[in-house]
């Protein structure tokens, strides 16, 4: 395949006998790779599978942003994708973005400026992440914005009252910064539709979501406007339906959007194509060697591979590795075939780690087949969290990143004493809030109870029974809580102090939203672990994107971004959508620094 076959359609690829075409099986089945990465003279026997100016690894939002700003800087690219979906962890997220200042957010009247977002950044973050790194974020994330929009059919949305994470430092906004995509009609794909990487959590039949409304989806039945939301959702789909539409948002959205403007840039992807190796040559990066229909083969990129492959959460031997334990592949949400092979490429190749340890961690029930990752069920009045001692030792409002931090901390000097946790509501707190997609008062399924992700108990003694905690500490961490959530001030852990607190919570609970005693049998209680949303360290990058070395030197023609990256958010999480907005404009930022270069 030539370089002018970069504008093939999206869906080709050579077939096994191209691949194999000039070669024996038996050489190819044979071939190994040098430890220190593929060098070109290593490679020279493998069958080419064409050259662009760039290959692109990996089709989640940074991956699919770099490419199509790289093709309409008018370079030729390609992207290839491990699994046989495109939109990896992004497709199955919310798909929150956090990016300051962009067009969307002023428009809206939010009172963000460049002053405001660089303390706060710098304040949540802190001196690990270099400032130009930042700086880079901050001031190409209202490009990277503007440019989505103009040469894709993706649109956004402010989701108003999502604060950021950290309202009270300097520069954070209670009202927040977030943005999520706009509703997209499917159609728009044509076929290509039937391989976007599914939702993490789908939809309900007949209904249009958006990433904001699961808020008031909560309060359903307990708030008129939850009941206004509910009904809004169901004529958005009904409306949709009657168009003939196949109405998608939140990460189906962004995931469907991004390709259809890669579609109409004619940049190909290549599914089922898992990065092997990075070539080398002269210490540069000049290729990649990928895997097609069974068999190894190169293909040639003149002027750069960007890195977009995802974290390494469902590796098991780097979680042991590099983290804490315990740890476990199966407590993660991310793309299962995000397995941390762009990072190890990127290490072979020479390029220095960073965050390795930590993740964007969330507290999460372990149920039988997926994760549960919690938001609003650990905010809403009358639950709260407790170690093995039977003891609180967390705000469990906080933001979810910290609240996992913490567990892990304190499980340091005691090991299993603060993982697994319980999360402990009562029926009144059932017969409220909808609890993951189970409605108020309606039973949990058995496979719960049966994989021991939920109990449930008539006394608070027994309840201690059933989760293996002292009755009596149990039985004094309860009255406590409940006699301050009849005051309705959390003097321990400070419940309800910030604004991103009272996101996930019932309005009509007074004097503090987030607070309501647990009191009202039966009792309920749910296994808490430290899951995630993918892992958050990666490759080093400098404030253009590029890979670098452990002395700070650039590997030429090597650029990463997303969580193959080493996130620019630190050990830290500025606001929803910390994830996304990094990793789209350092795509963004890697694909101009190739076409400026």
């Amino acid at each position: 395949m030539s370089a002018s076959a970069s504008r093939t359609p999206p869906a080709s690829r050579p077939s096994r006998r191209a691949v194999l075409a000039g070669t024996g099986a038996g050489v190819l089945a044979a071939a190994a790779l040098p430890s220190g990465g593929a060098r070109a003279d290593s490679v020279r026997a493998w069958p080419r599978l064409g050259e662009y100016d760039v290959v692109v690894v990996g089709s989640g939002a940074a991956g699919m942003t770099a490419a199509l700003t790289a093709a309409k800087r008018g370079l030729s690219v390609l992207v290839v994708e491990k699994a046989p979906a495109f939109g990896g962890s992004a497709a199955r997220s919310g798909a929150g973005i956090w990016l300051p200042n962009n067009s969307v957010i002023l428009a809206a009247g939010v009172p963000d400026t460049p002053q405001k977002a660089a303390a706060y950044l710098s304040a949540v973050v802190g001196p690990e992440v270099p400032a130009d790194r930042q700086a880079a974020f901050l001031a190409n994330g209202p490009r990277m914005l503007d440019f989505v929009m103009a040469n894709s059919p993706l649109r956004f949305r402010f989701m108003e009252g999502y604060s950021d994470y950290y309202p009270d430092l300097p520069g954070g906004l209670p009202n927040g910064r977030s943005i999520e995509p706009d509703q997209i009609d499917g159609n728009v794909l044509g076929g290509e539709l039937a391989r976007l990487n599914p939702a993490y959590m789908p939809v309900p039949a007949g209904m249009v979501v958006f990433s904001q409304d699961y808020k008031w989806l909560n309060l359903a039945a307990v708030s008129a406007r939850g009941l206004a939301v509910s009904a809004e959702c169901l004529a958005r789909g009904t409306a949709a339906a009657l168009r003939g539409e196949k109405p998608l948002t939140m990460g189906q959205a962004l995931a469907a959007g991004l390709r259809a403007g890669l579609q109409r840039a004619g940049v190909p992807v290549w599914l089922n194509s898992p990065l092997v190796d990075l070539v080398q040559e002269n210490g540069s990066v000049t290729g990649v060697v990928v895997e097609t229909e069974g068999a190894r083969g190169v293909v040639r990129a003149r002027k750069g591979v960007i890195v977009g492959s995802g974290g390494f959460e469902h590796n098991a031997a780097m979680r042991a590795q590099y983290q804490q334990q315990p740890i476990g592949t199966q407590w993660s949400v991310g793309a299962k075939e995000n397995t941390g092979d762009g990072i190890l490429a990127g290490q072979r190749a020479g390029a220095a780690l960073a965050l390795m340890e930590d993740a964007w961690w969330g507290p999460s029930i372990p149920l039988p087949g997926e994760p549960y990752f919690c938001l609003a069920e650990r905010t809403l009045p009358g639950g709260l969290i407790v170690n093995a001692n039977g003891t609180r030792f967390v705000n469990e409002a906080a933001p979810y990143s910290d609240v996992v931090h913490v567990m892990y901390e304190k499980d340091r000097g005691a090991v299993g004493s603060h993982i697994p946790a319980w999360l402990i509501v009562d029926q009144n707190y059932r017969n409220k809030y909808l609890f993951k997609d189970v409605l108020p008062t309606l039973p949990f399924p058995d496979s719960w109870y049966q994989a021991g992700a939920a109990v449930k108990a008539w006394t608070w003694d027994a309840l201690a029974g059933r989760i293996g905690v002292p009755a009596g500490a149990l039985r004094a961490t309860l009255s406590r809580f409940n006699a301050q959530a009849v005051s309705g001030t959390d003097s321990d852990f400070h419940r309800g102090d910030t604004a991103y607190d009272h996101y996930y919570t019932d309005p009509n609970v007074l004097p503090n939203s987030c607070l309501a005693p647990v009191w009202v049998p039966p009792f309920h209680a749910f296994r808490i672990v430290p899951g995630d949303l993918g892992t958050k360290g990666g490759i080093v990058t400098d404030a253009r994107a590029r890979a670098l070395r452990a002395d700070g030197s650039v590997i030429r023609g090597l650029y990463a971004a997303g969580n193959a990256s080493a996130a620019v958010m630190g050990h830290s999480y500025a606001g929803a959508g910390s994830t996304i907005g990094p990793a789209m404009t350092f795509g963004y930022v890697a694909a101009n620094d190739i076409a400026d270069g």
